[in-house]
């Protein structure tokens, strides 16, 4: 088994191209076109957000693309395009019916595979492999529709805490793992979850972009942490309380006063009005240019990931901790079914004694040696081995 090569595939799911975060999908979909052709399906406009957001300049380029005034079949590189589709969904998702919503939605569907039609045959695109990235009502009857040799339901979050997703999700998604043809995903525990439903479930890993976070250990300390106390404790990323354990946080500042707890991102509601503002070994640095993350990662002693768990985390894959081990440092984190793949090179606790144990003993036995390790172990995970990954379970299913 190894890399499948010249074949056409069809990226569907949440993320459009043109959205400014980065996404699994995007880096996914690139790496696909390293060998084959690759249709990114941006998803399509609906009815609603045309109402309400007509003068965002996303709505209006898909308006203009809906009535002809531009091409919607963007080239992006040599392989790959992207699909503005020229067809306008209805907004369903408050319709609390089930028959109803099932009705529309299919109805939805069609008008999505009809437009995605258009693009294969301008392309010339044949016998497709169709991977879905986490979308659950707009792609439901994608397989059916757009006949693919291979359909694939990738599945990168456990979208069904999320209100959006919640009412129908609950039970679309299940049929939907159950009918593709094979389903991968980002963690174990979401790896698990779809083998409920379906055997041929993979967990596939996760790439990272670590490029800014390697070979930075001789980073210059920036000003604003410079002056702090030994050792720093720190954590970088957003301060989401549905997230992060605040009471942890308070906890392990009160029981080692003598640590720095040093929190770099921006705050939710709940931090900015939280104790830890009260507390005097906790330092709060405020949000961060991306590229000067790694500068604070080098001046930490030890990296938290303070994970509260429930169905918003528990299966989530923690880039963060790819990031920290990426510059060699220790890291404590809540132990949860996703953190499995990297206990060999972290911390993992559950109670709140568990994080002070733990960090003092991380702080005690950190070496050159266990450094080398986490650096050399981050550094697998790159976009070609988690397509790689994809690629055997496809073989397996498949046989291509």
């Amino acid at each position: 088994m190894g890399i499948i090569k010249d074949r056409d595939i069809i990226v569907v799911g949440q993320q459009p191209w043109d959205v400014e975060i980065g996404s699994n999908c995007k880096n996914i979909a690139l790496e696909f076109s390293r060998h084959n052709r690759v249709l990114y399906v941006n998803s399509p406009l609906d009815r609603i957000t045309k109402l309400r957001h007509k003068n965002d300049p996303k709505v209006k380029k898909r308006i203009d693309m809906i009535s002809g005034v531009a091409d919607n079949l963007v080239t992006i590189k040599e392989n790959m395009w992207n699909y503005y589709p020229d067809e306008m969904i209805e907004s369903i998702n408050w319709i609390k019916s089930d028959a109803i919503f099932n009705w529309l939605n299919k109805f939805n569907n069609k008008r999505f595979a009809r437009s995605i039609k258009k693009a294969i045959d301008r392309l010339g695109f044949k016998d497709v492999i169709l991977f879905n990235d986490n979308d659950i009502f707009r792609c439901f009857y994608l397989k059916e529709l757009l006949k693919p040799a291979v359909s694939i339901y990738y599945s990168r979050d456990y979208l069904l805490f999320v209100d959006y997703w919640k009412l129908h999700g609950k039970t679309l998604e299940p049929e939907l793992i159950k009918k593709s043809d094979l389903c991968v995903a980002n963690s174990t525990y979401l790896a698990n979850y779809c083998r409920q439903y379906n055997p041929k479930s993979y967990y596939v890993g996760q790439g990272c972009d670590l490029e800014i976070f390697t070979n930075k250990q001789n980073t210059p300390i920036p000003a604003d942490i410079e002056d702090i106390r030994k050792p720093v404790i720190g954590y970088v990323g957003a301060l989401q309380s549905i997230r992060l354990d605040i009471e942890l946080l308070a906890y392990i500042a009160q029981q080692k006063p003598e640590w720095s707890i040093v929190l770099v991102g921006p705050e939710d509601e709940e931090f900015k009005t939280s104790k830890l503002h009260q507390i005097s070994n906790i330092y709060f640095l405020g949000g961060k240019q991306p590229d000067t993350l790694s500068a604070y990662i080098n001046a930490f002693d030890v990296c938290l990931n303070p994970q509260l768990v429930n169905q918003v985390t528990i299966g989530n894959y923690p880039r963060k901790i790819d990031e920290y081990l990426a510059m060699g440092k220790p890291v404590v984190a809540t132990r949860t079914d996703a953190m499995s793949v990297f206990e060999q090179h972290t911390y993992l606790g559950v109670t709140k004694d568990d994080y002070v144990q733990l960090i003092t003993k991380a702080l005690s036995e950190n070496s050159e040696g266990k450094q080398r390790a986490r650096i050399h172990f981050a550094a697998g995970h790159t976009w070609e081995n988690n397509v790689t990954e994809i690629y055997k379970a496809i073989q397996n299913v498949a046989g291509i």
